[in-house]
């Protein structure tokens, strides 16, 4: 392997701890605008200083990343139908190598379909790229077991079609995480990247990436269980922090959680009040009524009321004291 091809892996997979974390915003190659990556420079700009590397097209590439943007790219150099189509495999490749050259990527990536169709056409079209792509030093990350045509997704079907890039020449695989994922691993000589897949909730996609690096990828290529997130920006750095750091799955969802202002919204203090205190009123006060405090407030007293009150409404509090008060005829907690 020549050092060009080393130096480009080592982008995106971080010789410091072989791990790898991928922002996935090519989706639009073939759903076009889906939800939440309509405005792509807007979706992009604040989560990538959170990512070893940007998976894209080379036409969002061009219009919505800065130049001066610091990430390695992988550019997806395959396409050629879209999800109103009738198969999703019958991809070719559609970006050339120069193109890619003149973008300065540090990969390139196309889809393989194995078992589909147009199997044949997509695993020879692997090879050509593998070919053309080493001639100037670029790696090559394969994507198996996509589309809407491909069934169960089990240890035996993705060794196949991991196995299967591999000996094209691949360089990177990225797959799906399955049961005994430990199996796939095992069977594929270069690294394996996980997909992030449709949304999920957060919990799930955090545990998805633990368990996959646990069972040995290397990393994720994440982008609708980040960007579609509640939180993004919170969501990926939860997601780095399983990644890079040594975090386990709870342990980033309570991150996660910390980040958005999730945590224990609920009875969250927005203020330090902790005792209210009404006392020897001599008033025609008729109703009182204190509802959802946010607030840590354990303890309300109140006592030798002159006065003609007839209704006090208290919600969502820890611990109510009312003393000395006849008139009280509704009590409501």
């Amino acid at each position: 392997m020549d050092w060009g091809l080393k130096n480009r892996l080592a982008r995106i997979i971080s010789p410091a701890d072989n791990r790898a974390l991928m922002l996935a915003v090519d989706h639009g190659y073939f759903l076009g605008p889906t939800e939440k990556l309509e405005d792509l420079k807007k979706t992009i700009a604040p989560l990538a200083k959170h990512c070893d590397s940007l998976m894209i097209t080379r036409g969002a590439l061009r219009t919505s990343v800065n130049p001066d943007y610091p990430v390695p790219v992988v550019l997806r150099v395959s396409g050629g139908t879209s999800i109103i189509g009738e198969d999703l495999s019958q991809e070719d490749i559609t970006v050339s190598i120069k193109d890619a050259l003149r973008l300065n990527v540090s990969a390139v990536a196309m889809s393989v379909f194995v078992g589909s169709k147009y199997e044949y056409q997509t695993i020879v079209n692997l090879g050509k790229l593998v070919n053309e792509a080493e001639e100037y030093g670029i790696p090559v990350l394969a994507v198996t077991a996509v589309g809407k045509e491909i069934g169960t997704k089990d240890a035996r079907y993705l060794s196949l079609a991991c196995r299967t890039a591999a000996e094209q020449g691949a360089h990177i695989v990225k797959t799906y995480f399955c049961e005994n994922f430990e199996k796939v691993v095992k069977s594929c000589p270069v690294p394996i990247i996980i997909a992030g897949g449709k949304k999920i909730p957060e919990k799930d996609a955090l545990k998805l990436t633990f368990d996959a690096l646990k069972a040995g990828a290397v990393g994720v290529d994440m982008g609708r269980n980040i960007w579609q997130s509640d939180n993004p920006v919170a969501m990926i750095k939860a997601v780095h922090s399983i990644v890079h750091g040594s975090n386990n799955a709870e342990q980033a969802f309570t991150l996660y959680k910390q980040l958005s202002g999730k945590l224990n919204q609920n009875n969250k203090p927005k203020t330090n009040l902790t005792k209210i205190k009404i006392t020897n009123l001599k008033t025609n006060l008729t109703k009182i009524k204190i509802t959802n405090l946010k607030t840590n407030l354990t303890k309300i007293k109140i006592t030798n009321l002159k006065t003609n009150l007839t209704k006090i409404k208290i919600t969502n509090l820890k611990r109510i004291l009312i003393k000395n008060q006849k008139n009280v005829i509704s009590f409501l907690i």
